[in-house]
């Protein structure tokens, strides 16, 4: 909900925005006058495009991308009044952007029990939202909400709350360790209008907070802090003033960070909110990062730094037993392949193909399947290429699918032969015309003295080969198959005790059967 007035004095009480913001600092005309009279004109999707990525993705440091508490205030007045915006609007996007930031980095698998400290005004509003989405995300959060008001959109969110059974807890219900009972505590307090001293019982809860920076040590870890906007009790625009105040471990700014936000030190700042138009970016010399995809966050800030030994998932799947698999191992991975697709997972045909030239020299790639039977695996490719003469000197090869979504990976492994020339002609005539264009222009794993050939090559065969003239496939160019002889079908389970199970052929009164062992993980 970005800044979206939560204008609280110390006795809690909310205030109006700022009645005008025409002596602005930038010069600007009244907000109040038509829309297209005070806006620049929007540029082109280019130029704004062009100018995002051409920013750096960490927008700390730059001063005209912080925002003074009055620049916030006058934000918010624009996007609730010319722009349209309700305030249960900005709220929500508000609330999910905290959300999404929770499980960018914290995975409910460990860190799920989660505590909302909900003030009275949007912050707490905010955490609210927030909360809600995190039930559905999978986390176990709860909520102290100990200054609620009678406003309709807050007994809204309240009734959504407990429709779910989240539990409200009162302020003597928290441990006065919140490490004892929860990983993560948002903190949803106060927002950039909150001026003077905390007052009961928000005071008690902020102390319970920086007592986690000082955290015992012999503690296996502290409950992590996220704070929304603004950590509350912070000067907006001064920080930490006296270095006494919250350290959260993740900040969560909204529309743009504040001025506050440069003395953060924490390892996660993420922007969120997503609701600015260029018009406002402009005006503001705002410099933020493109979001990534659909996603509501958007990290900045130095980027955080990683014990890679640390890195770890503890996996959290069903049972993977005997008694529950295909006989076929082509069945079973026909069963873990269409539920892959059903995940909607990222190309789920991808997949790792390993081959070793004579010597047993090993080189992997990323392919794509193209199909598979009980016959094998197919793909298709460059036969000059690299792979091509790996496997015509050693035609066995392994091929590996991760469904990382899943918790699940099949290894698979066998000798390779070339499919027919009919095969590899009916499927290159199936591809688009440019993919057909692009095989005969890549000499692949050759040396190419610039990019500019390749598109150079490509115009003339466009060109040549116009709407309606079959393009003829490449003499060099078609599918291979693997015929497996071992599966392996890995699924992650807690502390590492995944479960592994191997397919292996077998031959069985003159028969080739299928037999299945669990390996250790």
């Amino acid at each position: 909900m970005g800044s979206r007035g939560r204008a609280m004095s110390c006795t809690f009480t909310r205030l109006f925005l700022l009645s005008s913001v025409s002596n602005t600092t930038h010069n600007s005309p009244s907000p109040f006058l038509p829309f297209h009279n005070h806006f620049p004109v929007f540029p082109s999707p280019l130029q704004y495009s062009r100018a995002t990525f051409f920013s750096t993705t960490s927008i700390r440091g730059m001063a005209d991308t912080y925002l003074s508490a009055k620049e916030a205030a006058e934000i918010d007045q624009l996007l609730m009044g010319p722009l349209g915006f309700s305030v249960d609007q900005l709220m929500e996007l508000a609330g999910l952007s905290v959300a999404t930031s929770i499980a960018e980095v914290y995975k409910p698998s460990e860190y799920k029990r989660v505590l909302a400290i909900c003030g009275p005004g949007n912050n707490g509003g905010d955490g609210l939202v927030a909360a809600r989405h995190l039930y559905h995300f999978g986390y176990k959060p709860c909520i102290c909400y100990p200054k609620r008001t009678s406003n309709s959109l807050y007994t809204g969110l309240v009734t959504q709350l407990e429709s779910l059974a989240i539990p409200f807890l009162s302020v003597e219900d928290i441990p006065e360790d919140l490490s004892r009972d929860f990983d993560i505590v948002v903190d949803a307090m106060f927002g950039f209008s909150f001026h003077g001293a905390p007052r009961p019982p928000f005071d008690d809860l902020i102390q319970r907070l920086v007592s986690l920076n000082k955290y015992d040590q012999t503690h296996q870890r502290s409950a992590v802090i996220l704070s929304v906007d603004i950590p509350s009790g912070w000067h907006v625009e001064e920080g930490d003033i006296d270095g006494t105040g919250i350290k959260p471990d993740i900040l969560v700014s909204l529309t743009a960070p504040k001025l506050g936000a440069k003395k953060f030190c924490g390892p996660h700042h993420f922007l969120g909110g997503r609701f600015i138009p260029p018009p406002i970016a402009e005006k503001y010399n705002l410099n933020l990062p493109s979001y990534p995809g659909t996603s509501m966050c958007v990290r900045i800030g130095k980027p955080p730094k990683i014990d890679v030994s640390a890195l770890r998932e503890n996996y959290i799947s069903p049972d993977f037993v005997e008694d529950q698999i295909e006989d076929d191992p082509i069945d079973q991975f026909r069963k873990w392949f269409d539920d892959a697709l059903a995940a909607a997972l990222h190309e789920p045909n991808a997949m790792a193909l390993s081959t070793a030239d004579k010597n047993g020299k090993p080189s992997s790639r990323m392919v794509l399947l193209k199909g598979f039977d009980k016959d094998g695996f197919v793909w298709y490719t460059n036969y000059d290429s690299k792979k091509g003469h790996e496997i015509s000197e050693n035609p066995r090869a392994a091929i590996l699918f991760y469904w990382g979504g899943l918790n699940r990976q099949v290894r698979i492994e066998g000798p390779v032969k070339k499919v027919s020339n009919m095969e590899s002609e009916q499927y290159f005539h199936s591809r688009p015309r440019g993919s057909q264009i692009g095989a005969i222009v890549s000499k692949q794993s050759t040396v190419v003295p610039g990019r500019h050939i390749l598109h150079q090559e490509y115009e003339e065969l466009e060109a040549k080969f116009s709407e309606g003239i079959l393009i003829p496939k490449p003499e060099h160019w078609g599918g291979y198959r693997l015929e497996p002889e071992m599966f392996e079908f890995w699924q992650g389970q807690p502390s590492r005790l995944h479960d592994r199970l191997q397919y292996s052929l077998q031959e069985v009164d003159g028969r080739q059967e299928w037999s299945v062992v669990r390996l250790a993980p």
